[in-house]
């Protein structure tokens, strides 16, 4: 007997050899409340069905028993579904446990002529990896709450557990601060290509907090620098130096058709590198200190990311004692720092906590390995987005057939980026001499240089989103028969119904076989 289709792939999945449970408008959900109407929100758009509140014990069970499941993380976060023909089991070992399993149950939800029947099945599930992200830049263009929402809905329901805003960059700052008031009133207003721009109010961003939290998922905000501080300059020039622009980068500008990039005046390229923070400006840590203190108050989640990346125009010596101080604001805080990895330049300065973000390539290039692997020989961890599988806004390969591939995306990180490369690769083999101990876990950033849309976000995230759910999920590559690309391409496929009903436009790519119905 075949398996059902699951993803991220679970720990333990065993077929039964009984009869299908059947769903009917007589079906009743008993247990958790916020579990219950979860499940009845999946089943109302897979079925059309309604299942009531109720105790007949021969419907569908939802309860938190904290020695369900097992795994590296012991019970976090676990689950286990036990379905025959009389009734459905699924046991959280904590709330978030019980909420993936009813993901996994809407998964397992199948259509039988005119019956909706849920497999005969046992399942036991835990996590890999504590931190399973996805990131969405809205400094690059702006994406309203409603956008950013439905972000969060798709990305729990593959088991994410972490929305990293990209908040700040060159073409604007995207959340309103009491502190330095100037930054949304100057800095917020274009975006790439001339696009509007706009910013999140405290509110906005409350209510993104509050309803990734119904979702089992943290916010990890980042505000960019020293370098991606364009923006930063429109509304306080005395803390940014003039652009730097090298003979190698005004070529850059000119291939994308943008202008160069000048002090006080909005950019709306996509060129990376020119700007920097007054790194010996005393004034510039005053600032950091309150953009951070403030953000801290408004963010429960443990981390804040400083970013760090690509700070071409900061001297090195600069940016090593610029990234320890932040660090430092950070932690002393009481929040976990988050920077990318070429923060680990000057690891031996930053706080201890302090987890590096790797967006090299699955083979890490000039001295990208060494970088990433720093932040743990400080004590700290990594998290992984190698940028040549992980990278969502990397354009797709050209179809070899009828298929419409979406005109959007960049090629830069060994692009196009294919399904299959998403998915090829595992976690433990990226940096050298780090094993699970070290990986926090895993992150698929979506940058949005051409993403303006909801539709745009669906495209390009999802079917590759799901690739890095599961090696951010699932166990190591090769430990289950499940742990392919043979069975991922399978069973991933059989998810486009229930895409298909969630309302998720996502990219039929001609490497999956798509179920229909």
């Amino acid at each position: 007997m075949s398996l059902p289709a699951v993803v991220p792939a679970p720990a333990s999945i065993e077929a039964g050899s009984g009869a299908p449970f059947r769903l009917s408008a007589a079906t009743t959900v008993t247990g958790e409340r916020d579990a219950a109407a979860a499940l009845a929100e999946i089943v109302a758009a897979r079925t059309g069905l309604s299942p009531a509140a109720g105790d007949d014990s021969a419907g569908i069970e939802l309860r938190i028993d904290p020695s369900a499941g097992s795994g590296s993380r012991g019970a976090a976060e676990s689950y286990r579904i036990s379905v025959d023909e009389a009734s459905v089991v699924v046991t959280g070992a904590d709330a978030a446990g019980l909420f993936y399993g009813v993901q996994t149950l809407g998964q397992l939800i199948a259509r039988d002529g005119s019956e909706w029947t849920v497999p005969a099945v046992t399942i036991e599930d835990a996590p890999r990896f504590a931190y399973r992200g996805v990131m969405l830049d809205v400094a690059r263009h702006f994406h309203p709450v409603e956008t950013v929402k439905g972000y969060i809905d798709r990305a729990a329901a593959l088991k994410f557990n972490a929305l990293h805003l990209h908040l700040t960059d060159d073409q604007g700052w995207r959340i309103q601060l009491d502190s330095r008031p100037e930054l949304t009133a100057r800095a917020s207003a274009t975006a790439v290509g001339g696009d509007p721009g706009g910013f999140y109010s405290k509110a906005d961003y409350r209510e993104i907090v509050d309803y990734a939290a119904s979702r089992h998922m943290i916010v990890v905000p980042e505000l960019d620098m020293p370098g991606h501080t364009h923006a930063v300059g429109l509304a306080y020039p005395e803390l940014a130096e003039d652009p730097t622009i090298s003979d190698e980068m005004r070529e850059n500008i000119r291939d994308h058709g943008a202008e160069e990039p000048r002090s006080g005046m909005p950019y709306e390229g996509t060129a990376v590198g020119f700007s920097s923070l007054k790194t010996r400006d005393e004034a510039t840590y005053d600032f950091v200190a309150d953009v951070f203190g403030e953000l801290a108050a408004m963010t429960p989640g443990p981390y804040l990311h400083f970013g760090g990346d690509e700070s071409l125009s900061t001297a090195s010596e600069d940016f090593a004692a610029f990234v320890t101080r932040a660090s430092d604001i950070i932690a002393d805080l009481g929040k976990t720092p988050v920077a990318w990895h070429e923060a680990g330049a000057a690891a031996g300065g930053l706080a201890d906590t302090t987890v590096g973000q790797y967006w090299g390539f699955r083979t890490p290039q000039d001295g990208a390995g060494e970088k990433a692997r720093a932040f743990v020989d400080i004590g700290g961890q990594l998290i992984l987005s190698p940028a040549d599988a992980v990278y969502l806004d990397m354009k797709y390969p050209p179809a070899s057939t009828d298929v419409a591939v979406p005109e959007l995306g960049l090629t830069w990180a060994n692009g196009p980026t294919s399904v299959e490369r998403a998915y090829s690769w595992e976690p433990s083999d990226i940096v050298g001499g780090i094993d699970d101990s070290g990986i926090l876990g895993v992150e698929a950033p979506l940058w949005t240089e051409t993403i303006r849309t909801t539709a745009d976000i669906d495209a390009m995230a999802f079917p590759r989103a799901a690739a890095a759910a599961e090696a951010a999920w699932s166990p190591a590559t090769g430990a289950s028969d499940l742990r392919t690309w043979a069975s991922f391409r399978e069973r991933v496929g059989a998810l486009g119904p229930l895409w298909g009903s969630m309302g998720i436009g996502f990219h039929p790519s001609e490497e999956i076989p798509w179920a229909t119905e």
